[in-house]
């Protein structure tokens, strides 16, 4: 157990820094946890995703991708337009007050919202870097027999973050229940969303191919 239990806490406390920061993934977690809608789902969705890179990083995939700077340039230019579109349709919502409103608001089909999560997940290079190129890296540098459970914890950490943000936001509904509040998480998400974007469009204009 005592052998276990430093390689589990070191992934689980590299990963809980990188995933807890103001990000697209968050705020979509957040926003669908407010409105109590596919809560589980989607938490399963993104702690089953970074589980499945985490694995992926630590297994020695982080290496081909460092050798493939076309991939990362097309995933940021997919990733600049997801982004830029889910920005821009934050801050329309701003000028419908209706639309603030979680119970007014029509509700988003799973299948839409599992799409979207996908979409935060996969088009974004950021999490290549971190999850699959970093947390390999530091995967690597464990004992092979103990590579398992470094990914165990990283994973933990996500499962964790995931269902603590989305199940955790239902405290904060009182103050949701007024549309103000609703605009200002969407004014939020829109400048997030978009700052990303722009962030993923120039680091792709600027990489050498």
């Amino acid at each position: 157990m005592t052998t276990f239990l430093p390689p589990f806490l070191s992934g689980f406390a590299l990963s809980a820094a990188l995933i807890v920061a103001i990000g697209a993934q968050n705020l979509f977690v957040l926003r669908q946890g407010l409105k109590a809608e596919h809560v589980g789902p989607i938490v399963l969705f993104f702690g089953l995703s970074d589980a499945l890179l985490i694995a992926a990083g630590v297994s020695g995939v982080g290496a081909f991708l460092a050798a493939a700077p076309q991939l990362t340039t097309i995933l940021a230019l997919g990733g600049a337009a997801f982004l830029g579109w889910y920005g821009l349709s934050a801050l329309r919502r701003t000028a419908s007050p209706k639309a603030m409103a979680a119970a007014e608001g029509a509700g988003m089909p799973l299948r839409r919202a599992l799409m979207t999560g996908a979409a935060f997940t996969f088009l974004n290079p950021h999490v290549y870097l971190d999850t699959v190129l970093l947390m390999g890296t530091a995967g690597s540098a464990q004992p092979q027999e103990l590579r398992a459970i470094f990914a165990l914890g990283a994973a933990t950490a996500s499962f964790t973050w995931f269902a603590t943000l989305g199940y955790g936001a239902r405290l904060l509904q009182p103050i949701f229940a007024r549309p103000s509040a609703w605009r200002g998480l969407d004014l939020v998400v829109g400048i997030v969303m978009l700052s990303l974007a722009a962030s993923l469009l120039v680091g792709a204009l600027n990489h050498p191919t």
